[in-house]
């Protein structure tokens, strides 16, 4: 007979069960799921870091047109410029169109990865994306060895990468948030989500090794690494819905969640009201629509740095590809601390829309300062996709349903996405004019998605009975 305090975890991919304490296990989930979406975000940093690659030394060729053709003809040999297609004068908005082919596929993709997910189990549903964001990132880098110079197909990699990799996202938040409640979720998920930055300087450390020599294998190795992480997500991830308890009083196992018998109904029809019920009850619930709005002007913020700002500072501050994703770390360091901290503040205060709005406001002047900009940024953007989305994805009025966690989490990370996928792309535009005009549309992002959430701020400060997230309720109402 085994103590109340243990359970029996089942899975299908161990031959026998395994025996942990609870404690234990909401270890294992968090490093898990940690590791897991790191290298998500591993496999999308490359891109940024080769574009200096792709576009190399042609701005400098222009400078000397008036050399003669025979001498502009050895200095395009000895500097091997660029690579076809990105050898044109246009190559920036190029450049912006990958990075839109791929946040657009994301954007979409999420709204209904997390309707998807939330039907099929979270270890074979997060395993089939891993392996397939390993494939399309590794298709990219071998378009390098094997000299394909076709647009199409690199924004073909690129929209499916995007597709596949909103697996991702939905399944992590609602694997972490079956195994923990909401006493201290803002600091539990501010240091889970440092994943991101985590991911994002990996990915730079990695794709900058290879960048100048072979920057094929800085697509090749990320696609590998992410490809081994789904595999071992298939072998050792275990849901919530897989582990039973045995009581003292019996040997019976008795599964945390019994499914409810339903009616027989057609799989279209099931599926549409599904789709519709949920999606709206979703929208309905108050907050939502306020902090998906909001993300998705940090989200455009967060995501110009990650795909430009190697560029940026290797053609302004005159540095080789290496040096430059090196230095673009710095961002994603401020990032980790800026999570953390937005998580340690608003379980304290209880009050989550307030201390996005603070640290929204202090970032717009500040968004040259990379350490510090990349805290003030990353901070309300991690607090929004990983604590109040669990907030408003565990409200009482969910009763507990583990699927709304799933919607609503693709809900208001597919919102910002379409801001992911906006940035990136007006960046490429209005770098053109000059970089002077991306930083003031970087500005411009920030404030918009602080006045959004004047009204729930307004709310917080003026209620007089906030309950702190330590007991077990939530914030937003």
């Amino acid at each position: 007979m085994l103590p109340t305090d243990y359970l029996l975890l089942s899975s299908p991919s161990h031959c026998c069960p395994l025996v942990l304490s609870p404690s234990r296990y909401r270890a294992f989930t968090f490093s898990l799921t940690f590791l897991l979406y790191t290298s998500f975000h591993l496999s999308r940093k490359p891109i940024s870091i080769v574009k200096s690659e792709l576009h190399k030394n042609c701005s400098a060729l222009n400078e000397l047109s008036t050399a003669s053709s025979s001498q502009l003809s050895n200095l395009h040999t000895a500097a091997e410029c660029s690579w076809k297609p990105f050898d044109k004068s246009n190559y920036k908005q190029l450049l912006g169109a990958m990075d839109y082919s791929f946040l657009c596929a994301y954007a979409v993709g999420m709204f209904l990865s997390g309707i998807i997910g939330e039907r099929l189990p979270i270890r074979l549903y997060l395993t089939f994306g891993m392996l397939m964001s390993g494939l399309f990132t590794c298709l990219f880098g071998l378009g390098y060895i094997y000299n394909i110079h076709s647009l199409g197909f690199y924004i073909f990699v690129q929209v499916a990468n995007g597709l596949v990799q909103t697996t991702g996202w939905p399944s992590v938040v609602t694997c972490i948030g079956n195994w923990f409640g909401k006493g201290r979720r803002g600091l539990i998920m501010g240091i889970w989500n440092s994943h991101t930055s985590v991911g994002n300087i990996l990915g730079s450390l990695i794709a900058g090794y290879w960048v100048s020599s072979n920057w094929g294998l800085s697509f090749i190795v990320p696609g590998l690494i992410i490809a081994a992480m789904g595999i071992i997500c298939f072998l050792f991830l275990i849901e919530r819905e897989h582990c039973y308890v045995i009581g003292w009083r019996s040997k019976r196992l008795v599964p945390f969640h019994t499914p409810n018998k339903v009616p027989h109904h057609s799989i279209l029809e099931k599926c549409i009201a599904f789709i519709f019920l949920t999606v709206c009850f979703a929208f309905s619930l108050q907050g939502v629509i306020e902090f998906s709005l909001c993300l998705l002007f940090a989200k455009l913020v967060s995501y110009t740095f990650l795909f430009w700002l190697p560029l940026y500072i290797t053609k302004t501050a005159h540095l080789d590809a290496k040096k430059a994703g090196d230095l673009s770390t710095l961002f994603d360091v401020g990032g980790i601390v800026g999570g953390i901290l937005a998580g340690v503040i608003s379980d304290k205060l209880g009050k989550r829309a307030t201390t996005c709005a603070v640290m929204l406001l202090l970032a717009a002047p500040i968004v040259s300062m990379l350490l510090v900009c990349g805290g003030l940024v990353n901070g309300p953007y991690a607090l929004i996709t990983t604590a109040v989305a669990a907030d408003l994805g565990t409200h009482k009025s969910l009763k507990g349903n583990a699927r709304a966690l799933s919607t609503v989490t693709a809900i208001i990370d597919g919102t910002g996405s379409v801001g992911a996928a906006i940035g990136p792309l007006l960046a490429g535009v209005l770098s053109s004019q000059g970089w002077d005009q991306v930083f003031y549309m970087l500005m411009a992002a920030d404030f918009l998605a602080l006045l959004l959430l004047l009204r729930l701020v307004t709310k917080e400060l003026t209620s007089a009975n906030v309950v702190k997230p330590r007991s077990g309720s939530t914030t937003v109402e």
